[in-house]
């Protein structure tokens, strides 16, 4: 188990030149004074701007395999046919700006929802832990390798890790969770979990706390791979039934939890301690008992059993954001952030066989139209409409994120393969302001026009928003201070600073 390594001293407000000092002068970083400017720049809009903390907590989406910007936030109309493809634009709520007619729902909520057309990094690979934490740089042979020491913690993990610093009571729902299921574990048998979603260097002990769902699709699609595979299969993000149910281990036991069955559990914890003498450092202690004190708070709260039970809201909500997996694991996002989660992820991941998904190398037209386009017009759309009218909008920050984007041309298989030159993300609520649009693409969609966005920006621009300065640095294993942004920093324009 890796350390738990971290200052005492409270950086989230801001750091001083003193502080930088103390730290051992701006080499330590490899930092020069363009950085030690930066930091001050940041400084100065923590404190003139109110979108700083304005977000109370976020729900991440994560379409794994990555979306094609041009068949959703990008249409390229006056493009040639084998770049535009078949889909054609549609109008939003916002004057001039154009969608894809696969998402006639978003366009109905895009006055409250800003586009970011000009995401860009160098990596064109399923580097789900580069767009997610701070790691400066990105390599294959990491994208398989979850807990290699390399990586740089999740930005939840991160938001965890920093929140506990400043909080002295544990919560009563975790900070940082995760649904429906690891990522990459239910791809089939030639699957292997990817990297992304971890704590690296802060411990597993601040890796997203998991959900569960593993129960079968209600709909069957055909999943089409290279060299003429056909699949047919009972995929849950084409459609689920209405009993299905999500899950966390220790939570929602059959029987009510008495007190003598309480104390029973908790004795059943104590029992670990004789497995906690044998560890011998301070630091696996500090972690070994956070994941005590987690599974007790856990078996003995009925909030996070009653957040997970989406069966307890009325059918026309269910309904709105679509009986699928995403869409009810986005209606999840929703409750569980009510119920007190301050950082929620929700993956639209591959199920049964890869490539079979967002990951579109083959015939990706019959995908968007059968199942992508219309699951995530319902579940993103039914999300911002139901924060905005609970009055939860404001404060939730909402996010849609991949890896990349796609090519700009179709390849022999009628799909559109690993593009990150540009690609489009979208975010909405928590600080955020509404109905713009960033950044813009060329005429084929396939570099970068202007205003290029790295993803490094948007995770500092994710902190900024939940009150944390993006600068604050943490130790990794060695001792060494990171930056927990790695090299972003902050996008005023999405806030309305710029």
């Amino acid at each position: 188990m890796l350390e738990v390594l971290g200052s005492q001293r409270k950086l989230c407000g801001g750091l001083t030149r003193r502080d930088w000092l103390q730290l051992g002068g701006l080499g330590l970083l490899g930092a020069g004074l363009p950085d030690f400017y930066r930091l001050s720049e940041t400084q100065a809009a923590t404190t003139r701007s109110s979108a700083f903390g304005k977000a109370k907590s976020c729900i991440l989406l994560l379409p794994y395999g990555s979306p094609p910007q041009h068949e959703t936030f990008d249409p390229k109309p006056n493009a040639p046919e084998e770049v535009r493809g078949e889909f054609k634009p549609i109008a939003t709520k916002v004057p001039g700006l154009d969608i894809c007619e696969g998402l006639p729902k978003i366009a109905t909520v895009m006055d409250r929802v800003t586009v970011i057309r000009s995401m860009t990094h160098p990596y064109p690979l399923h580097c789900t832990a580069y767009v997610t934490s701070g790691i400066p740089d990105y390599t294959p042979a990491l994208e398989t390798r979850p807990r290699d020491p390399k990586h740089w913690p999740y930005i939840g993990s991160v938001v965890d890790y920093i929140t506990e610093q400043n909080e002295t009571s544990p919560p009563l729902v975790p900070r940082n969770i995760a649904a429906p299921w690891k990522m990459n574990s239910r791809g089939g048998e030639a699957a292997s979990v990817q990297a992304g979603p971890y704590a690296a260097f802060l411990g597993p002990a601040y890796d997203p706390v998991l959900t569960d769902f593993d129960e079968v699709g209600v709909r069957e699609i055909l999943k089409q791979r290279p060299y003429g595979t056909e699949h047919r299969v009972k995929d849950p993000y084409a459609g689920i039934s209405s009993s299905a149910k999500f899950r966390m281990a220790g939570v929602g036991q059959p029987n009510p939890l008495t007190l003598d069955r309480t104390n029973h559990r908790r004795s059943l914890l104590d029992q670990f301690n004789d497995v906690r003498r044998t560890l011998d450092h301070p630091k696996a202690v500090e972690s070994y008992d956070r994941y005590r004190r987690m599974a007790f708070s856990l078996l003995s709260s009925p909030r996070i059993a009653d957040a997970l039970n989406v069966q307890s809201e009325p059918a026309a909500m269910r309904e709105s954001y679509g009986m699928t997996l995403f869409g009810q694991s986005c209606l999840l996002g929703r409750r569980l952030v009510e119920a007190g989660g301050k950082f929620v992820t929700v993956f639209w991941d591959e199920y049964a066989y890869l490539n079979t998904d967002w990951d579109t190398h083959w015939n990706q037209n019959h995908r968007l139209k059968g199942w992508l386009l219309p699951g995530f017009d319902l579940a993103f759309s039914g999300l911002i409409i139901d924060l905005d009218q609970r009055g939860m909008l404001d404060e939730t920050l909402v996010v849609w994120m991949s890896e990349h984007g796609r090519t700009p041309s179709f390849n022999k298989q009628a799909g559109r393969d690993h593009w990150s030159r540009v690609y489009s993300i979208a975010m909405a609520g928590g600080g955020v302001t509404p109905g713009q649009v960033i950044g813009e693409s060329d005429a084929k969609g396939g570099d970068v026009l202007e205003t290029p966005v790295s993803p490094k920006d948007i995770l500092a621009t994710i902190f900024y928003l939940l009150g944390i300065d993006p600068h604050t640095l943490v130790q990794d294993q060695l001792g060494r201070p990171m930056p927990i942004a790695g090299a972003g920093k902050l996008r005023w324009e999405i806030f309305g600073a710029g």
